[in-house]
Protein backbone atom coordinates (compact mmCIF):
# COMPACT_ATOMS: atom_id res chain seq x y z
CA UNK A 1 0.00 0.00 0.00
CA UNK A 2 1.34 3.43 -0.97
CA UNK A 3 0.39 5.03 1.92
CA UNK A 4 2.11 2.12 4.25
CA UNK A 5 5.41 3.15 2.20
CA UNK A 6 4.97 7.23 2.95
CA UNK A 7 4.64 6.51 6.94
CA UNK A 8 7.90 4.08 6.38
CA UNK A 9 9.76 6.47 4.71
CA UNK A 10 8.47 8.74 8.11
CA UNK A 11 10.00 6.40 9.85
CA UNK A 12 13.54 5.99 8.44
CA UNK A 13 13.72 10.36 8.53
CA UNK A 14 12.81 10.48 12.52
CA UNK A 15 13.16 8.29 15.49
CA UNK A 16 10.17 6.22 16.41
CA UNK A 17 8.84 9.02 19.37
CA UNK A 18 8.98 11.52 16.20
CA UNK A 19 7.37 9.21 14.04
CA UNK A 20 4.81 8.46 16.78
CA UNK A 21 4.02 12.09 17.47
CA UNK A 22 3.73 13.60 13.72
CA UNK A 23 1.58 12.49 11.21
CA UNK A 24 2.52 11.48 7.46
CA UNK A 25 3.66 14.18 5.42
CA UNK A 26 2.31 13.78 1.95
CA UNK A 27 2.66 15.70 -1.35
CA UNK A 28 -0.12 15.66 -4.04
CA UNK A 29 1.62 13.51 -6.31
CA UNK A 30 1.90 10.89 -3.40
CA UNK A 31 -2.05 11.72 -2.83
CA UNK A 32 -2.85 10.74 -6.23
CA UNK A 33 -0.98 7.29 -6.37
CA UNK A 34 -2.59 6.63 -3.07
CA UNK A 35 -5.94 7.76 -4.42
CA UNK A 36 -5.47 5.60 -7.74
CA UNK A 37 -4.96 2.28 -6.05
CA UNK A 38 -7.02 2.76 -2.82
CA UNK A 39 -10.32 4.97 -4.27
CA UNK A 40 -13.43 2.82 -4.08
CA UNK A 41 -14.95 4.38 -7.84
CA UNK A 42 -11.63 3.65 -8.98
CA UNK A 43 -12.03 0.26 -8.48
CA UNK A 44 -15.10 -0.56 -9.00
CA UNK A 45 -14.56 0.91 -12.58
CA UNK A 46 -11.80 -1.30 -12.64
CA UNK A 47 -14.22 -4.31 -11.93
CA UNK A 48 -16.56 -2.81 -14.44
CA UNK A 49 -13.68 -3.47 -17.29
CA UNK A 50 -13.29 -7.02 -16.39
CA UNK A 51 -17.08 -7.55 -16.31
CA UNK A 52 -18.09 -6.34 -19.60
CA UNK A 53 -14.44 -7.85 -21.33
CA UNK A 54 -16.67 -11.95 -19.73
CA UNK A 55 -20.01 -10.51 -20.98
CA UNK A 56 -17.92 -9.65 -24.86
CA UNK A 57 -16.72 -13.27 -24.48
CA UNK A 58 -19.97 -14.63 -23.64
CA UNK A 59 -21.16 -13.30 -27.09
CA UNK A 60 -18.70 -14.37 -28.94
CA UNK A 61 -19.31 -17.84 -28.07
CA UNK A 62 -22.46 -17.62 -30.36
CA UNK A 63 -20.16 -17.88 -32.58
CA UNK A 64 -19.06 -21.46 -31.97
CA UNK A 65 -21.18 -24.94 -32.45
CA UNK A 66 -23.45 -25.11 -29.44
CA UNK A 67 -22.84 -28.70 -28.54
CA UNK A 68 -25.32 -30.31 -25.84
CA UNK A 69 -25.67 -34.05 -24.63
CA UNK A 70 -29.04 -35.11 -23.61
CA UNK A 71 -30.01 -38.67 -21.75
CA UNK A 72 -33.63 -39.66 -20.51
CA UNK A 73 -35.08 -42.83 -18.85
CA UNK A 74 -39.24 -43.94 -19.27
CA UNK A 75 -40.69 -46.26 -17.03
CA UNK A 76 -43.91 -47.32 -18.64
CA UNK A 77 -46.63 -47.61 -15.94
CA UNK A 78 -49.05 -49.28 -18.65
CA UNK A 79 -48.34 -49.86 -21.39
CA UNK A 80 -50.60 -49.02 -24.89
CA UNK A 81 -53.14 -51.37 -26.33
CA UNK A 82 -53.15 -51.92 -30.68
CA UNK A 83 -56.01 -53.09 -31.45
CA UNK A 84 -56.52 -54.90 -35.07
CA UNK A 85 -59.55 -55.99 -37.30
CA UNK A 86 -58.71 -59.86 -36.68
CA UNK A 87 -60.91 -62.54 -35.12
CA UNK A 88 -60.16 -63.09 -32.19
CA UNK A 89 -58.58 -60.31 -30.98
CA UNK A 90 -60.81 -57.91 -29.94
CA UNK A 91 -59.54 -57.32 -26.48
CA UNK A 92 -56.27 -55.63 -28.36
CA UNK A 93 -52.65 -56.39 -27.20
CA UNK A 94 -49.63 -54.38 -25.49
CA UNK A 95 -47.23 -52.82 -27.30
CA UNK A 96 -43.56 -51.39 -26.15
CA UNK A 97 -41.65 -52.44 -23.35
CA UNK A 98 -41.43 -51.13 -19.49
CA UNK A 99 -37.90 -49.95 -19.48
CA UNK A 100 -36.77 -46.85 -22.40
CA UNK A 101 -33.23 -45.81 -22.36
CA UNK A 102 -32.19 -42.70 -24.92
CA UNK A 103 -28.83 -40.83 -24.75
CA UNK A 104 -27.15 -38.64 -27.84
CA UNK A 105 -25.57 -35.47 -28.65
CA UNK A 106 -26.82 -32.33 -30.55
CA UNK A 107 -24.64 -29.47 -32.33
CA UNK A 108 -26.07 -26.29 -33.53
CA UNK A 109 -24.28 -23.39 -35.47
CA UNK A 110 -25.18 -20.34 -37.24
CA UNK A 111 -23.64 -19.79 -40.68
CA UNK A 112 -24.95 -16.94 -41.71
CA UNK A 113 -27.01 -14.56 -38.97
CA UNK A 114 -26.32 -10.66 -39.86
CA UNK A 115 -28.10 -9.79 -36.66
CA UNK A 116 -26.09 -11.79 -34.48
CA UNK A 117 -22.81 -10.59 -36.09
CA UNK A 118 -24.20 -6.89 -35.11
CA UNK A 119 -24.55 -7.71 -31.73
CA UNK A 120 -20.75 -9.19 -31.29
CA UNK A 121 -20.07 -5.64 -32.60
CA UNK A 122 -21.90 -4.07 -29.95
CA UNK A 123 -20.13 -5.97 -27.38
CA UNK A 124 -16.97 -4.92 -28.15
CA UNK A 125 -17.96 -1.49 -28.12
CA UNK A 126 -19.19 -2.62 -24.69
CA UNK A 127 -15.94 -3.39 -23.38
CA UNK A 128 -14.40 0.12 -24.82
CA UNK A 129 -16.70 1.83 -23.08
CA UNK A 130 -15.72 0.59 -19.80
CA UNK A 131 -12.71 1.61 -20.54
CA UNK A 132 -13.46 5.13 -21.12
CA UNK A 133 -15.51 5.34 -18.06
CA UNK A 134 -12.76 3.90 -15.89
CA UNK A 135 -10.78 6.75 -17.41
CA UNK A 136 -13.37 9.21 -16.31
CA UNK A 137 -13.37 8.14 -12.56
CA UNK A 138 -10.12 8.22 -12.45
CA UNK A 139 -9.97 11.86 -13.90
CA UNK A 140 -12.69 12.50 -11.19
CA UNK A 141 -10.75 11.26 -8.76
CA UNK A 142 -7.88 13.01 -9.76
CA UNK A 143 -9.58 16.56 -10.11
CA UNK A 144 -11.36 16.02 -6.74
CA UNK A 145 -8.40 15.03 -4.71
CA UNK A 146 -6.30 17.98 -6.58
CA UNK A 147 -9.13 20.51 -5.12
CA UNK A 148 -9.40 18.97 -1.71
CA UNK A 149 -5.52 19.15 -1.41
CA UNK A 150 -5.77 22.90 -2.30
CA UNK A 151 -8.71 23.04 0.26
CA UNK A 152 -6.38 21.53 2.94
CA UNK A 153 -3.56 24.18 1.83
CA UNK A 154 -5.80 27.14 1.97
CA UNK A 155 -7.88 26.02 5.48
CA UNK A 156 -3.99 26.27 6.82
CA UNK A 157 -3.24 29.55 5.29
CA UNK A 158 -6.43 30.80 7.17
CA UNK A 159 -5.23 29.18 9.94
CA UNK A 160 -2.05 30.76 9.78
CA UNK A 161 -3.14 34.19 8.79
CA UNK A 162 -5.75 33.98 11.94
CA UNK A 163 -3.05 32.66 14.38
CA UNK A 164 -1.20 35.41 14.15
CA UNK A 165 -3.65 37.55 14.02
CA UNK A 166 -4.51 36.19 17.97
CA UNK A 167 -0.60 36.25 19.05
CA UNK A 168 -0.60 40.27 17.89
CA UNK A 169 -4.24 40.44 19.84
CA UNK A 170 -1.97 38.91 22.66
CA UNK A 171 1.24 40.68 22.56
CA UNK A 172 -0.96 44.02 22.08
CA UNK A 173 -2.97 43.68 25.05
CA UNK A 174 0.22 42.98 27.01
CA UNK A 175 2.05 46.42 26.05
CA UNK A 176 -1.49 47.93 26.52
CA UNK A 177 -1.58 46.68 30.08
CA UNK A 178 1.53 47.94 31.13
CA UNK A 179 0.70 51.47 29.45
CA UNK A 180 -2.29 51.50 31.47
CA UNK A 181 -0.32 50.58 34.51
CA UNK A 182 1.60 53.31 33.77
CA UNK A 183 -1.03 55.85 33.32
CA UNK A 184 0.06 56.36 29.52
CA UNK A 185 -3.06 54.57 28.06
CA UNK A 186 -6.32 54.82 28.55
CA UNK A 187 -8.96 52.36 30.38
CA UNK A 188 -10.58 52.39 26.77
CA UNK A 189 -7.50 50.92 25.05
CA UNK A 190 -7.19 48.55 27.57
CA UNK A 191 -11.18 47.59 26.66
CA UNK A 192 -10.37 47.48 23.31
CA UNK A 193 -7.66 45.19 23.38
CA UNK A 194 -9.04 42.76 25.32
CA UNK A 195 -12.04 42.58 23.07
CA UNK A 196 -9.95 42.23 20.48
CA UNK A 197 -7.99 39.19 21.66
CA UNK A 198 -11.72 37.81 22.46
CA UNK A 199 -12.41 38.06 18.85
CA UNK A 200 -9.74 36.74 17.12
CA UNK A 201 -10.72 33.84 18.89
CA UNK A 202 -13.66 32.57 17.31
CA UNK A 203 -11.67 32.67 13.79
CA UNK A 204 -8.81 30.81 14.76
CA UNK A 205 -11.08 28.21 16.40
CA UNK A 206 -13.02 27.90 13.15
CA UNK A 207 -9.60 28.02 11.02
CA UNK A 208 -8.16 24.88 13.25
CA UNK A 209 -11.79 23.01 13.03
CA UNK A 210 -11.45 23.63 9.07
CA UNK A 211 -8.35 21.90 8.76
CA UNK A 212 -9.49 19.10 10.29
CA UNK A 213 -12.59 18.86 7.84
CA UNK A 214 -10.22 19.31 4.94
CA UNK A 215 -7.67 16.54 5.82
CA UNK A 216 -11.10 13.89 6.31
CA UNK A 217 -12.44 15.16 3.50
CA UNK A 218 -9.01 14.60 1.49
CA UNK A 219 -8.58 11.34 3.47
CA UNK A 220 -12.25 10.45 2.33
CA UNK A 221 -11.17 10.68 -1.08
CA UNK A 222 -8.14 9.13 -1.56
CA UNK A 223 -10.01 5.74 0.11
CA UNK A 224 -7.89 5.90 3.20
CA UNK A 225 -8.95 5.49 6.70
CA UNK A 226 -10.11 8.51 8.47
CA UNK A 227 -8.21 7.69 11.79
CA UNK A 228 -4.87 7.87 9.56
CA UNK A 229 -2.42 10.71 10.64
CA UNK A 230 -1.59 12.28 7.66
CA UNK A 231 -0.59 16.18 6.30
CA UNK A 232 0.16 17.70 3.46
CA UNK A 233 2.94 19.13 2.48
CA UNK A 234 3.94 22.63 1.31
CA UNK A 235 2.04 25.57 1.51
CA UNK A 236 -0.20 27.09 -1.69
CA UNK A 237 2.67 29.78 -2.25
CA UNK A 238 4.54 26.85 -2.96
CA UNK A 239 2.63 27.19 -6.19
CA UNK A 240 2.25 30.49 -7.38
CA UNK A 241 4.77 29.55 -9.98
CA UNK A 242 2.07 27.43 -11.71
CA UNK A 243 0.08 31.27 -12.01
CA UNK A 244 0.58 31.48 -15.58
CA UNK A 245 -1.55 30.67 -18.90
CA UNK A 246 -0.66 27.67 -21.11
CA UNK A 247 0.17 29.37 -24.30
CA UNK A 248 -1.08 25.97 -26.09
CA UNK A 249 -4.53 26.14 -24.34
CA UNK A 250 -7.54 28.59 -25.45
CA UNK A 251 -11.19 28.85 -25.43
CA UNK A 252 -10.68 27.37 -29.11
CA UNK A 253 -8.65 24.10 -27.69
CA UNK A 254 -9.95 20.46 -29.41
CA UNK A 255 -11.78 18.31 -26.52
CA UNK A 256 -10.91 14.93 -28.59
CA UNK A 257 -10.05 13.83 -25.13
CA UNK A 258 -12.57 14.78 -23.22
CA UNK A 259 -13.90 11.66 -21.57
CA UNK A 260 -18.17 13.11 -21.73
CA UNK A 261 -17.48 13.62 -24.96
CA UNK A 262 -15.49 10.46 -26.07
CA UNK A 263 -18.53 8.31 -23.50
CA UNK A 264 -20.98 9.62 -25.86
CA UNK A 265 -19.63 9.66 -28.66
CA UNK A 266 -19.05 5.82 -28.14
CA UNK A 267 -22.56 5.21 -26.77
CA UNK A 268 -23.85 6.90 -30.43
CA UNK A 269 -21.89 4.23 -32.14
CA UNK A 270 -23.55 1.69 -30.32
CA UNK A 271 -27.34 2.95 -30.91
CA UNK A 272 -26.27 3.04 -34.46
CA UNK A 273 -25.38 0.03 -34.37
CA UNK A 274 -28.21 -0.62 -32.42
CA UNK A 275 -30.33 0.28 -35.32
CA UNK A 276 -28.53 -1.47 -38.06
CA UNK A 277 -29.12 -4.66 -36.06
CA UNK A 278 -32.82 -4.03 -35.92
CA UNK A 279 -32.77 -3.74 -39.94
CA UNK A 280 -30.65 -6.84 -40.19
CA UNK A 281 -33.89 -8.98 -38.52
CA UNK A 282 -35.31 -8.58 -41.95
CA UNK A 283 -32.32 -10.79 -43.63
CA UNK A 284 -32.79 -14.40 -43.60
CA UNK A 285 -30.34 -16.74 -41.37
CA UNK A 286 -28.93 -19.86 -41.99
CA UNK A 287 -27.53 -22.53 -39.50
CA UNK A 288 -26.49 -25.89 -39.58
CA UNK A 289 -27.72 -28.70 -37.59
CA UNK A 290 -26.40 -32.35 -36.21
CA UNK A 291 -28.11 -34.52 -33.87
CA UNK A 292 -26.78 -38.55 -32.86
CA UNK A 293 -29.08 -40.57 -30.94
CA UNK A 294 -28.92 -43.67 -29.41
CA UNK A 295 -31.95 -45.84 -27.60
CA UNK A 296 -32.90 -49.03 -26.56
CA UNK A 297 -35.99 -50.46 -24.90
CA UNK A 298 -36.21 -53.30 -22.75
CA UNK A 299 -38.48 -55.10 -19.89
CA UNK A 300 -35.45 -56.18 -17.67
CA UNK A 301 -32.43 -54.66 -16.50
CA UNK A 302 -29.71 -56.85 -17.86
CA UNK A 303 -27.72 -53.81 -19.61
CA UNK A 304 -25.28 -56.57 -21.32
CA UNK A 305 -28.67 -57.68 -23.04
CA UNK A 306 -29.77 -54.42 -24.48
CA UNK A 307 -30.01 -53.81 -27.99
CA UNK A 308 -29.02 -49.99 -28.49
CA UNK A 309 -30.64 -48.93 -31.82
CA UNK A 310 -28.14 -45.03 -33.03
CA UNK A 311 -30.17 -42.56 -35.23
CA UNK A 312 -28.19 -39.56 -36.72
CA UNK A 313 -29.22 -36.44 -38.61
CA UNK A 314 -27.25 -33.25 -40.43
CA UNK A 315 -29.05 -30.36 -41.70
CA UNK A 316 -29.55 -26.62 -42.78
CA UNK A 317 -32.21 -24.92 -41.36
CA UNK A 318 -32.99 -21.41 -43.03
CA UNK A 319 -35.01 -18.94 -41.47
CA UNK A 320 -36.36 -16.42 -43.83
CA UNK A 321 -38.71 -13.57 -41.86
CA UNK A 322 -42.11 -12.88 -43.49
CA UNK A 323 -44.39 -11.09 -41.57
CA UNK A 324 -44.60 -10.16 -37.52
CA UNK A 325 -47.21 -7.25 -37.78
CA UNK A 326 -45.02 -4.47 -37.94
CA UNK A 327 -42.82 -5.46 -34.66
CA UNK A 328 -39.47 -5.40 -37.11
CA UNK A 329 -40.52 -2.15 -38.26
CA UNK A 330 -41.31 -0.42 -35.16
CA UNK A 331 -38.50 -1.66 -33.47
CA UNK A 332 -36.42 -0.07 -36.01
CA UNK A 333 -37.88 3.45 -36.10
CA UNK A 334 -37.86 3.23 -31.97
CA UNK A 335 -34.11 2.88 -32.33
CA UNK A 336 -33.59 5.30 -35.21
CA UNK A 337 -35.59 8.17 -33.08
CA UNK A 338 -33.37 7.35 -29.75
CA UNK A 339 -30.13 8.10 -31.91
CA UNK A 340 -31.62 11.37 -33.33
CA UNK A 341 -32.20 12.43 -29.10
CA UNK A 342 -28.84 10.85 -28.16
CA UNK A 343 -27.07 13.05 -31.10
CA UNK A 344 -29.10 16.12 -30.05
CA UNK A 345 -27.76 15.72 -26.36
CA UNK A 346 -24.16 15.22 -28.11
CA UNK A 347 -24.64 18.59 -29.43
CA UNK A 348 -26.08 19.93 -26.05
CA UNK A 349 -22.78 18.43 -23.85
CA UNK A 350 -20.12 20.20 -26.64
CA UNK A 351 -21.88 23.28 -25.94
CA UNK A 352 -22.06 23.07 -21.96
CA UNK A 353 -17.78 21.69 -22.18
CA UNK A 354 -17.23 24.98 -24.34
CA UNK A 355 -18.70 27.25 -21.88
CA UNK A 356 -17.09 25.35 -18.99
CA UNK A 357 -13.59 25.70 -20.77
CA UNK A 358 -13.74 29.71 -21.43
CA UNK A 359 -15.40 29.82 -17.93
CA UNK A 360 -12.70 28.14 -16.26
CA UNK A 361 -9.43 30.00 -18.73
CA UNK A 362 -11.05 33.27 -17.66
CA UNK A 363 -11.65 32.30 -13.84
CA UNK A 364 -7.43 31.23 -13.84
CA UNK A 365 -6.62 34.28 -16.30
CA UNK A 366 -8.97 36.78 -13.24
CA UNK A 367 -7.24 34.75 -10.54
CA UNK A 368 -3.62 35.81 -12.16
CA UNK A 369 -4.25 39.16 -12.06
CA UNK A 370 -6.04 38.97 -8.73
CA UNK A 371 -3.15 37.52 -7.32
CA UNK A 372 -0.37 39.90 -8.65
CA UNK A 373 -2.92 43.14 -7.60
CA UNK A 374 -3.20 41.45 -3.94
CA UNK A 375 0.40 41.02 -4.14
CA UNK A 376 1.29 44.95 -4.31
CA UNK A 377 -1.41 45.30 -1.75
CA UNK A 378 0.04 42.97 0.94
CA UNK A 379 3.57 44.60 0.25
CA UNK A 380 1.87 47.77 0.73
CA UNK A 381 -0.15 46.97 3.84
CA UNK A 382 2.63 44.95 5.62
CA UNK A 383 4.58 48.03 5.89
CA UNK A 384 1.58 49.98 6.89
CA UNK A 385 1.25 47.69 9.46
CA UNK A 386 4.58 47.55 10.39
CA UNK A 387 4.70 51.03 10.79
CA UNK A 388 1.24 51.06 12.73
CA UNK A 389 3.08 49.34 15.36
CA UNK A 390 5.69 51.03 15.69
CA UNK A 391 4.40 54.10 16.24
CA UNK A 392 1.51 52.50 18.57
CA UNK A 393 4.60 51.00 20.69
CA UNK A 394 5.99 55.00 21.20
CA UNK A 395 2.25 56.49 21.93
CA UNK A 396 2.52 57.82 18.15
CA UNK A 397 -0.93 55.98 16.84
CA UNK A 398 -3.80 55.34 18.45
CA UNK A 399 -5.04 51.52 19.27
CA UNK A 400 -7.86 52.24 16.54
CA UNK A 401 -5.07 53.08 13.78
CA UNK A 402 -3.41 49.79 14.46
CA UNK A 403 -6.65 47.67 14.15
CA UNK A 404 -7.31 49.06 11.26
CA UNK A 405 -3.90 48.44 9.83
CA UNK A 406 -3.98 44.95 10.45
CA UNK A 407 -7.65 44.38 8.81
CA UNK A 408 -6.05 45.37 5.74
CA UNK A 409 -3.10 42.96 6.40
CA UNK A 410 -5.30 40.34 6.91
CA UNK A 411 -7.39 41.10 3.76
CA UNK A 412 -4.70 41.64 1.66
CA UNK A 413 -3.48 37.92 3.15
CA UNK A 414 -6.80 36.26 2.53
CA UNK A 415 -7.02 37.79 -0.76
CA UNK A 416 -3.22 36.68 -1.78
CA UNK A 417 -4.22 32.62 -0.71
CA UNK A 418 -7.81 32.76 -2.34
CA UNK A 419 -6.93 33.88 -5.94
CA UNK A 420 -4.01 31.06 -5.49
CA UNK A 421 -6.31 28.64 -4.55
CA UNK A 422 -9.10 29.74 -7.04
CA UNK A 423 -6.50 29.36 -9.44
CA UNK A 424 -5.75 25.77 -8.94
CA UNK A 425 -8.98 24.80 -8.47
CA UNK A 426 -10.12 26.36 -12.00
CA UNK A 427 -6.93 24.67 -13.67
CA UNK A 428 -7.59 21.06 -12.05
CA UNK A 429 -10.67 21.59 -13.59
CA UNK A 430 -10.17 22.66 -17.18
CA UNK A 431 -7.76 19.94 -17.10
CA UNK A 432 -10.21 17.89 -16.55
CA UNK A 433 -12.28 19.23 -19.31
CA UNK A 434 -9.16 18.73 -21.96
CA UNK A 435 -8.68 15.08 -20.58
CA UNK A 436 -5.32 15.53 -19.33
CA UNK A 437 -4.58 12.07 -17.76
CA UNK A 438 -2.65 12.28 -14.34
CA UNK A 439 -0.42 9.01 -15.18
CA UNK A 440 0.62 10.49 -18.95
CA UNK A 441 1.78 13.37 -16.99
Amino acid sequence: MILESVVAAAVALGSPQEVAQSPAVITLEQALEIALSENVSVKVADREIERTRYAKKGTYAALFPQIDASGSYQRTLKKQKMYVDIPGMEDGMEVGRWNNWSGGVSVAMPLVNAQLWESLRISGQDVELAVEKARSSRLDMVTQVKEAFYAVLLAKELENVYTQVYLNAKANLEKTQKKYNVQKASEMDLVRSKANLASSLPNLYDSENAVDLALWQLKAIMGVNLEEDIDVAGTLEDYASQLKMDSSVSESSPLDRNTTLRQLAMQSEQLAAAVKAQQYAYIPSLSLGFNFQMSATQNEFNFNEYKWTPYSMVGLSLNIPIFSGGKRLASVKQSKIQLEEFQLQQQDAERQLRIALRQAIRTMDTNINTYNAALDALITSQKAFDIAQKSYDVGRSTLTDLNDAQLVLVQTQLSVSQSIYSFLVAKAGLEKILGQDFINQ
